[in-house]
């Protein structure tokens, strides 16, 4: 049903394999003052660790991760006159925008989509499909990597970092407290926990983490609007909308992984209370607002 992120996917992962180490090596005992309540204090602690560590773990890996699940080459000396021109047109705008050159990939796809990903803001990736090479004329390329190059320049990947891990710190700290909770009352387990908290406790984890990823994707939508301004102060808002009509004239919705989805220039369209997990606002919208730019 839902299509979440790269850091979606991989932070809940991440905080159920740490959770399962922590009880493996006994570190939990630490949650549990004197056997019988919760530290909230060394659960808070624990939980920003926790979250934290997921968050920027999943940001260190992103260029790899990204580069792995698309395929993507990274030109590292033009072949072709294609090459040359992507890597000129990026190394221009990373000038403009005030960043250092990122690294410049090709994945092939039919589908017209590009992305931007990096823990750092001068050492970023920005790729794009064959099928938007292939489908659209170069002045809409121009304007999506842009568009990417914006994301980087606005520092997207890092503040999208500081939301999740936050994210994540309440996610790891409620599930305990709710796990506890069960733990006690349903259970009646006086001292220490039983099977039932952490049952309870990663079942939380995973439930918690789905609903509070609204509000990364709340996130992720708002950078669209920055990131095609960005665009349009590069290279003019009529590139920009010209490429974003051009998206909307395609026969099929973006196919990136489902973790990439959030970093691609356009994300699959939802309805109902799926629209509070979509990565990217409607074209139409986005459209609009670069319309009202004066």
């Amino acid at each position: 049903m839902m299509r979440i992120g790269l850091f979606l996917a991989t932070n809940i992962a991440i905080m159920v394999v740490l959770a399962v180490v922590m009880q493996m090596f006994g570190l939990s005992g630490v949650l549990d003052a004197q056997g019988v309540d919760l530290d909230l204090n060394a659960l808070l602690i624990i939980s920003a660790v926790v979250g934290m560590t997921g968050s920027f773990f999943s940001l260190a890996l992103s260029k790899t991760m990204a580069l792995k699940s698309t395929g993507a080459k990274v030109i590292s000396q033009p072949s072709n006159e294609v090459e040359t021109w992507l890597v000129n047109i990026v190394k221009r705008q990373a000038e403009q925008a005030g960043i250092g050159m990122p690294d410049v990939a090709i994945y092939k796809s039919n589908d017209m989509n590009a992305f931007a990903t990096g823990m750092k803001r001068n050492k970023a990736l920005v790729a794009v499909s064959t099928g938007l090479m292939d489908q659209m004329d170069r002045d809409q390329v121009e304007a999506v990597l842009a568009h990417e190059v914006s994301h980087v320049a606005n520092g997207d990947m890092i503040t999208l970092t500081l939301i999740q891990g936050v994210v994540n710190t309440f996610v790891f700290f409620l599930s305990r407290v709710i796990g506890h909770v069960v733990d006690r009352v349903v259970f009646k387990v006086q001292r220490g926990h039983g099977p039932a908290y952490w049952i309870t406790a990663i079942i939380a984890q995973i439930i918690l983490g789905i609903l509070a990823s609204a509000i990364v994707m709340w996130f992720s939508r708002y950078r669209e609007f920055k990131a095609d301004a960005g665009s349009a102060n590069i290279v003019g808002k009529n590139k920009m909308i010209s490429a974003l009509e051009r998206l909307k004239r395609g026969a099929d919705d973006p196919h990136l992984p489902d973790q990439l989805e959030a970093f691609g220039i356009s994300g699959g369209m939802k309805s109902g209370f799926a629209k509070l997990f979509m990565s990217h606002p409607p074209l139409d919208e986005r459209i609009a607002a670069l319309r009202n730019i004066n």
